[in-house]
């Protein structure tokens, strides 16, 4: 190999270690009484200040008692020799570290890339192809793409290398490594000549298409235009419409309409495509007619085009922010009909449905029925079965009503309308009531998912080995190694809720506890208490802070476990939490907001880093809340929706139908994230509730109203009795960096 492939191997190499390095520089001193783990660290920190004789020296020594973390040792002593040229030895020490087999390491990917550089630069051609090709499908790409590509040009393979460099070039344009694949795409091309390989349409095409991925409309543009001029048939009219999705994308709606508008193709999902834009475009002109009539073209042209139905939704959509139901209703009921089997249909299907139970029409329970037989796995299901429980119940069935009541509590039990079911359970008529044998087996029917069990707290061979592996690293002073090994295990061989928990005890801050959990253990909402441990629970729902919280929350005469479901909503128990609305703290208050409060609590020269302070944050945001309360008349649903999206909407929807109950307010709010905000934090509480409150009834757990006693309370049943935290939890009260999350400030769109 030139003195050239030499450095740019050792600069790969580096950037490939370094990757796995995080923090070493700065890592905390290895802990504990094993001089390995003290050798380990020492040589990371030499690793990551280039000392790479130093880390070899460091490793060496730790390498004979460390046989747990071998591969670890291992792919640092082959980073430190090919940064120092020994290429037989990255072979020898990153073969060594195949020879690790269980578990499965974290660094195996990132090794063979490696190793196979290594080869590459000691002539062994086939012995890097043999490498790259038997992981292809674990490497991280482009890189091994890239890699293999660089392997058979070496071998003298060039089709294949051709072929593979296209592969980065067009599918990962945005990378530094998309440069480089087009200098050995020129290379190749002019070397083979006739004999190069051309890349096919497709390949070009998603050039394009990913630079609109990466929001990069004007290079998109430039690319789908060069392509409408180069290629034919299909293809050169799917790059044409491209352009104008381009322009759309960028907010150029008339130029994009211009240019959709004069393209003349032939009947193809690409003119389909051509016109679902035509009708974006109206819509974002706010030419309804338009709009209108290019969706119903693109039914007479393309009955059955999954642009169609992508117009139906977004137009119908359009129809239902304007509250415009003999609009939105055909065209949600043309997308459920033409497209049985597409799953994005429920939210259709359940706004005809939802219209047909507010009216009361004869039409409502079928239509409940057919909502849940055919979208069983859909959230709306549980509103469904909440809405089949009250018509049942509302005309005396109470033996229906327990029957559907019965089935929501089991299948959705941490969804809102699983809440509302336990409270329902809770009353004697409808707990005396034996469930009505044909709505059971009606119900048996219903292919409902599957829910799994974890509450299996035996750890498996595997599982047991990532813990322990995590927990010396942790002790050598690498947090992000061990954060990494878990995660890592979570994906293939460990049991993920055990290694979330994990995760959440070895994490010093509660939210990223909390967030780990979600992201590791997404189908929790769908699982009973007993179907997962306690601790799985705590770190789902933690509740930090908690003698401020229930003194400020009790100071304003609120439920403690409402206000916790509140902030785990609002800031997921960050502290330091700015965002992008400018919202801060725990609870989300604006500094305007944050000043009215302090000058009703008495406190002088208030500073908006005030709200950043725990104590201060829960003081004036339960003081906020209470008012908030209070404004809307004790209505918990009402004051959360207005929270959220603000008091003007929430006047528009309340004067926009009669509502018999709070969850049909909640149901009939058109905003997705609104909705579920209020649905969340009502759920949250509950479940702080159960969780928290030794008083509280185990079977089923109810939110009363009784013991609240506040004057200006509301009747809700959503509403929950104040008390003190009675149990503990095991969570962190560290102050967390300062990030953004989402404003609960910015609702402006209707769902979609």
């Amino acid at each position: 190999m030139t003195d050239c492939w030499a450095r740019i191997f050792r600069a790969a190499s580096l950037k490939i270690a370094s990757g796995c390095l995080a923090g070493a520089v700065t890592c905390a001193a290895a802990t504990g009484p094993n001089p390995a783990l003290n050798e380990l660290s020492l040589g990371m920190k030499a690793f990551a200040l280039q000392d790479y004789t130093g880390t070899i020296t460091h490793l060496k020594v730790a390498q004979p008692n460390l046989p747990k973390l071998g591969d670890y040792v291992a792919y640092y002593l082959g980073a430190s020799k090919a940064q120092l040229n020994d290429y037989p030895g990255v072979v020898r020490e990153l073969e060594a570290m195949r020879l690790f087999a269980s578990p499965i390491s974290p660094l195996a990917a990132k090794a063979t890339l490696l190793e196979a550089q290594a080869r590459l630069q000691i002539q062994d051609v086939s012995g890097a192809i043999r490498v790259l090709r038997n992981d292809f499908d674990a490497l991280p790409q482009p890189d091994g793409a890239m890699a293999l590509a660089q392997a058979y040009e070496a071998q003298g393979e060039k089709a294949q290398a051709a072929t593979l460099y296209q592969r980065v070039y067009f599918e990962y344009p945005a990378t530094q490594t998309a440069a480089m694949a087009w200098t050995a795409i020129d290379r190749l091309s002019k070397a083979m000549g006739a004999d190069y390989p051309p890349p096919g349409p497709k390949e070009m095409l998603e050039r394009g298409s990913q630079w609109l991925a990466a929001k990069e409309y004007e290079k998109a543009k430039e690319e789908f235009q060069a392509l409408s001029s180069r290629l034919t048939g299909p293809e050169r009219d799917e790059a044409s419409v491209r352009v104008g999705l381009a322009e759309f994308q960028m907010g150029n709606y008339h130029g994009a309409r211009q240019h959709l508008a004069k393209l003349k193709l032939a009947r193809s999902e690409a003119d389909a495509e051509r016109m679902y834009y035509l009708a974006e475009c109206a819509r974002k002109l706010n030419d309804d007619a338009e709009m209108v009539a290019t969706v119903q073209s693109l039914g007479k042209l393309y009955p059955k085009s999954v642009w169609r139905l992508k117009a139906l939704v977004s137009t119908g959509n359009r129809f239902l922010y304007s509250h415009e139901a003999d609009k939105y209703d055909p065209l949600y009921k043309a997308a459920y009909e033409t497209f049985p089997d597409d799953s994005s249909t429920a939210y259709c299907h359940w706004k005809i449905t939802w219209d047909a139970y507010l009216k009361r029409s004869p039409e409502a329970e079928p239509l409940l029925r057919e909502q849940v037989k055919r979208y069983p796995a859909d959230s709306k299901a549980a509103s469904a079965l909440y809405f089949l429980a009250r018509l049942a119940e509302t005309s005396g069935d109470r033996r229906s009503a327990r029957a559907y009541y019965d089935e929501l509590a089991a299948m959705f039990p941490n969804y809102y309308y699983g809440v509302l079911a336990f409270q329902k359970l809770a009353q004697p008529g409808i707990a005396a009531a034996a469930p009505m044998p044909a709505v059971t087996q009606w119900l048996n029917t219903v292919a409902f998912p599957e829910r799994p069990d974890l509450s299996n707290e035996a750890p498996t061979a595997a599982t047991k080995a990532r813990i322990e592996r995590a927990q010396m690293l942790t002790d050598a002073g690498f947090p992000d190694w061990a954060l990494l090994e878990l995660r890592f295990g979570a994906d293939t061989d460990g049991q993920k809720h055990l290694l979330a928990i994990q995760i959440a005890r070895n994490d010093d801050t509660t939210a990223h506890s909390l967030r780990h959990m979600k992201l590791l253990a997404p189908e929790y909402l769908s699982l009973p208490f007993d179907h997962a441990p306690r601790e799985f629970w705590q770190y789902l729902f933690p509740l930090p802070y908690r003698e401020p919280l229930v003194k400020s929350a009790q100071a304003q005469n609120l439920d403690p476990y409402l206000v916790a479901g509140l902030i785990r909503q609002e800031s997921e128990f960050n502290p330091a939490v700015i965002s992008h609305a400018n919202a801060y703290g725990l609870m989300q208050l604006i500094p305007s907001t944050g000043r009215m409060m302090a000058g009703r609590q008495g406190i002088g020269a208030f500073r908006t880093s005030m709200l950043l302070e725990p104590n201060t944050s829960l003081r004036l945001g339960s003081t906020y809340l209470r008012i908030q309360i209070d404004k809307w008349h004790g209505n918990l649903e009402q004051t959360l929706a207005a929270y959220n999206a603000g008091p003007g909407r929430v006047q528009e929807w309340m004067a926009s139908a009669t509502y018999r109950e709070p969850a049909e307010f909640v149901e009939s709010i058109p905003f997705n994230e609104t909705r579920e905000y209020v649905q969340a934090v009502l759920r949250n509480a509950f479940i702080y509730r159960r969780l928290y409150d030794s008083k509280s009834k185990p079977v089923p757990p109810v939110l009363t109203a009784a013991a609240v006693p506040s004057t200006k309370r509301s009747v809700a049943v959503h509403n929950i009795a104040a008390h003190s935290v009675a149990a503990k939890t095991p969570v962190k009260h560290a102050p967390i960096r300062r990030t953004a999350v989402t404003s609960r400030k910015k609702r402006t769109r209707a769902v979609s």
